[in-house]
């Protein structure tokens, strides 16, 4: 076992009064603007969207190959 363990509280957190804090729903409404944008900048596109990237992609490529193929 880990000496660590035992020096960890199961106690909620308090703020400085002592009184319990809910740190999700704090962190939830600390949230601001800038963050939302980094997380949607972070998020990636839709599925379909990369589905119809990979799929002009793919026919690119298999005129690429046509051509090679003809040996133009």
């Amino acid at each position: 076992m880990n000496s660590n363990d035992d020096k960890t509280s199961n106690a909620p957190p308090t703020d400085t009064s002592g009184k319990p804090v809910n740190v999700v729903e704090r962190d939830l409404e600390d949230r601001d603007d800038d963050t939302k944008a980094v997380d949607e900048v972070i998020t990636p596109t839709s599925t379909r969207v990369k589905e119809q990237d990979a799929e002009t992609l793919q026919r690119k490529i298999d005129e690429i190959e046509r051509k090679v193929a003809d040996g133009n």
